[in-house]
């Protein structure tokens, strides 16, 4: 697992500005790349070295977004490219809802430490990867990681409860 921490410290801000040059939209390209390397984490048995290890990240990266774009339905052609289209509400947006906060909290209740903490301060107290990584005298990639799984962990409680 440390070699793959070293994998995301070195490679995260390079991976980021590829996706954020693909979508440009900062908070999609951040969600992108965590989700890129939490499925280059799964699978860094099957990087044969045939390239770079940043180009086989930007390739996981790209078929992510691409997955992407294709379940939100809003894959666009190459001839519309310069067409400005809407999004559909994603996770942060549920936040306002009052219900769906009720719901968020009592997720976030039964979420174990230092997932709980990373997300509060980062969702709520609106701090930045540095502070919450310095907090826990960790790095800035090790609180983007933790907010990613905290984040999954409450998408998970939202779908179950949604069957």
């Amino acid at each position: 697992m440390a070699d793959f921490e070293a994998i995301y410290t070195l490679h995260f801000n390079n991976v980021y500005k590829y996706v954020f040059s693909l979508c440009r939209d900062e908070a999609l390209a951040e969600e992108i790349t965590q989700e890129a390397f939490f499925k280059a984490m799964e699978h860094l048995s099957r990087f044969d070295g045939k390239c770079t290890l940043y180009v086989w990240l930007c390739q996981i990266a790209k078929n992510t977004y691409y997955t992407y774009l294709k379940k939100q339905k809003r894959f666009v052609p190459e001839t519309d490219i310069g067409l400005s289209w809407q999004t559909e509400p994603d996770f942060e947006v549920m936040l306002f809802d009052k219900e769906s906060a009720w719901m968020l909290h009592k997720l976030l209740h039964r979420l174990d430490e230092p997932y709980k903490e990373v997300f509060s301060l980062r969702v709520f107290g609106e701090l930045p990867f540095y502070q919450i990584g310095e907090l826990f005298g960790k790095s800035d990639s090790w609180a983007r990681l933790i907010f990613y799984r905290a984040k999954n962990e409450l998408r998970r409680g939202f779908d179950e409860r949604k069957v």
